[in-house]
């Protein structure tokens, strides 16, 4: 069949999308829910971080009608801001969720404008919940057919492919036609961006906020009839082998509509890169096994995947360094015995001790070692050697995270993140999303009582 006979990419994905109801994809409503209680547990851990703070600033004077909520605050503002700064603050701390074919962390593009979408439409839990599955479908369906080549040039996956899952969840809730929604995700094409070498800086979660932001701004745009080449991911100049190299559309299209990615979702149990899993609970063993015995440990040995050398083996400057560095994350479960928000906060990772230990600590490449995995090995002042290899970590697929454990992880994340929001009201109303008959009301309800009736004007 001549190529322009074929469907586009833009095209096929968006008639799955336009077509796709709750009957359709219902049956996921369980995990949607898992992952945007993850997402609300990561936003409220960083709502008053310095650099979402700053963002805040920045955007306030260019808001406009304030209709979203901003998670972990009173106030409101509009949707396509309150997008980018509830996508940077889920992304901040390196805490949200995993789609592991692809390292992708699919929630915090996605659920930010279709929540901001869904207040100001006052749209219903189904609808939200229908079009978030559908988007982290698309956002990972386009990072499998280009990973893992995509991401090892140096273009962030979350930031690149998030925002075609923005686009085409957002396009769903303006409830437009197939054509509207395949403009929208071509329009997305034109507009992604962020690369690897700013992870270790707030550069990174700005690509992550547009992500957000310029997908629901995709999805506007082809509401208002603007259009985007057919061919704007797959052509000889599109987004694929612009940023990369041709695509694979057989992988992007197997089980499309039948089987959903967000069912291969994982969620972390350490606010660190998802390598580095495997690194800290090998170490929590031998922690176990020493004891208290600090002052033995003369060297210590980290092998596992090239991946894992390169993304952490570097020296650590700041608490963002300390979030995906192998050094800091050895540190962390043998002298701590932990690895929470606490444990990357700046007050540990400056502390003597803590960066002492961290200079013991070497890293060698494992050719046999799968991504994810980590063999560590303690060498002690009695000539011992103590062995830990940690092949599935707790939060893969092969260990997940029970639903308690992600409701404490949003307890710790409103403690830490100094939030005043109510962690049993935010839990109780995201278990109950599929039956809210308006997402508006339900996310009014999460703002502080007192702060609420406040005006929201900026």
């Amino acid at each position: 069949m001549p190529q322009d006979r074929i469907p586009s990419v833009s095209k096929t994905l968006a008639d799955v999308v336009a077509a796709a109801s709750w009957a359709d994809v219902g049956a996921q409503s369980i995990e949607a829910r898992r992952s945007i209680l993850n997402f609300f547990a990561t936003a409220l851990g960083s709502a008053r971080d310095p650099v979402v703070m700053a963002a805040m600033r920045t955007l306030s004077p260019f808001s406009g009608a304030a209709t979203a909520t901003v998670i972990g605050h009173s106030r409101q503002m509009d949707a396509m801001c309150a997008s980018f700064l509830n996508a940077i603050s889920a992304n901040l701390l390196d805490f949200d969720d995993t789609h592991p074919e692809t390292i992708i962390h699919p929630a915090a593009p996605v659920a930010a404008p279709v929540m901001a979408l869904a207040e100001t439409r006052r749209l219903s839990g189904r609808e939200v919940l229908t079009a978030f599955i559908l988007g982290v479908d698309i956002e990972c369906r386009i990072g499998n057919a280009v990973s893992p080549r995509h991401y090892a040039r140096g273009w962030h996956i979350t930031s690149t492919c998030g925002i075609f899952g923005a686009a085409a969840a957002c396009a769903k809730l303006l409830g437009l036609r197939a054509e509207g929604i395949a403009n929208a995700i071509g329009l997305a094409a034109s507009q992604s961006a962020g690369n690897v070498e700013n992870l270790p800086s707030a550069a990174k979660n700005v690509s992550v906020g547009n992500a957000a932001r310029n997908g629901l701004f995709a999805a506007l745009l082809a509401q208002q009839g603007y259009e985007a080449a057919p061919r704007a991911i797959e052509g000889p100049l599109g987004w694929a082998r612009t940023m990369g190299d041709e695509p694979d559309i057989a992988r992007l299209l197997d089980g499309l509509g039948k089987t959903w990615e967000i069912a291969r979702n994982t969620y972390k149990p350490y606010p660190a890169g998802i390598v580095f899993h495997a690194v800290i609970d090998a170490c929590l063993k031998l922690r176990e096994q020493i004891g208290r015995q600090f002052d033995q440990i003369d060297a210590v040995t980290v092998q596992g995947s090239a991946l894992l050398l390169a993304r952490g083996d570097r020296p650590v400057n700041n608490e963002r360094d300390a979030r995906v560095s192998i050094h800091h994350c050895v540190a962390c479960g043998l002298l701590l015995g932990r690895a929470g928000i606490a444990e990357f906060a700046r007050e540990t990772v400056v502390r003597p001790d803590i960066a002492q230990l961290r200079q013991k600590v070497r890293a060698e490449l494992d050719t046999r070692m799968p991504d994810g995995a980590a063999r560590v090995t303690l060498r002690l002042s009695s000539g011992e050697a103590l062995t830990e290899t940690v092949t599935s970590p707790r939060g893969s697929q092969a260990a997940p995270l029970s639903d308690r454990d992600i409701e404490e992880k949003l307890r710790e994340g409103i403690r830490t993140g100094r939030s005043d929001w109510d962690a049993d009201r935010v839990i109780d109303a995201v278990w109950r999303l599929d039956a809210a008959d308006d997402v508006g009301k339900v996310l009014q309800s999460l703002r502080p009582p007192s702060a609420s009736r406040q005006p929201t004007s900026n």
